[in-house]
């Protein structure tokens, strides 16, 4: 497969198609984080970089030969944890970028796959535009049922699709449960809950400084899960942060832990991409 993806991150869709076995011919990707491209690059050095999404039409593409889109497109605006400017939102808003390249392809080549991922916390009124944009309705599959995170998600995708009366759905089944709870991810230390509640840009093993303020955020925001170490809490470490998206402990070796963190956190569960891969 020829293979678009838009707003990259760390390449999570490259992986899975490989994990998959889906032969990739050209990956191209749009990301303009430099650690992202970064990490792309160690994992994957033939990853063809086009640079910024809204500059796509610059880009020297064979459009008509593209086969599969992939879209994770901002989702600060759409969160339940953001401020709910919607999808008219100055960062959401780039959805429409992905709609346009598209639908640029799709005079190209009709038969083009994609799949598009946001928040499940995203408005209503929101996921209905997105689905009208992209001519089908999303599945929502959380990642809490093949990793030890609760990360709820829409998926809208012509992978795999079905008819009701008025409108076509992804018709991507839920992957079975596999039963993976935090403590069973942790590399020391305890835990209280069964998954973990936020995946954020942890820092590792907190200072003294930081326990007030890791306590107060977890009681008050929920917003922030803590292990408990002898007499300190901490937040998760990068191993632990690649084993809640799915990865391999060293996927992330060559970064900070903060920019692990950053990237994870606004990245891809690994093996809900592999499922939703599998009906290739």
């Amino acid at each position: 497969m020829n293979v678009l993806s838009l707003f990259n991150g760390m390449n999570t869709g490259r992986q899975a198609l490989e994990n998959v076995g889906v032969k990739v011919n050209k990956y191209y990707s749009s990301e303009i984080k430099p650690y992202a491209i970064e990490l792309t690059q160690h994992h994957f050095p033939d990853t063809i970089q086009v640079g910024d999404v809204t500059k796509w039409k610059e880009w020297d593409i064979d459009w008509k030969n593209i086969d599969l889109v992939l879209s994770g497109s901002p989702c600060q605006d759409l969160s339940a944890a953001g401020k709910r400017a919607g999808i008219n939102g100055s960062r959401s808003s780039l959805f429409f970028v992905f709609v346009d390249i598209l639908e640029h392809i799709k005079k190209l080549n009709p038969k083009v796959l994609f799949l598009q991922e946001n928040v499940g916390s995203a408005n209503k009124l929101d996921v209905g535009i997105m689905s009208r944009a992209l001519g089908v309705y999303p599945c929502r599959i959380n990642s809490s049922l093949v990793t030890a995170q609760l990360r709820d998600r829409y998926y809208w995708s012509n992978i795999k699709t079905s008819q009701t009366m008025f409108d076509f759905v992804t018709d991507i089944p839920q992957p079975k449960d596999r039963g993976i709870m935090l403590k069973d991810i942790i590399t020391s230390g305890n835990v209280e809950i069964n998954k973990h509640t936020c995946l954020n840009t942890g820092s590792g093993e907190t200072e003294n400084a930081k326990q007030e303020y890791l306590l107060h955020r977890n009681s008050t925001t929920g917003m922030i899960t803590l292990i408990q170490e002898e007499e300190k809490v901490r937040t998760v470490n990068k191993i632990e942060m690649c084993r809640l998206q799915g990865f391999p402990d060293n996927y992330c070796d060559i970064l900070t832990t903060a920019k692990a963190g950053s990237l994870l956190g606004d990245g891809w569960t690994l093996p809900i991409i592999e499922h939703i891969f599998s009906f290739l």
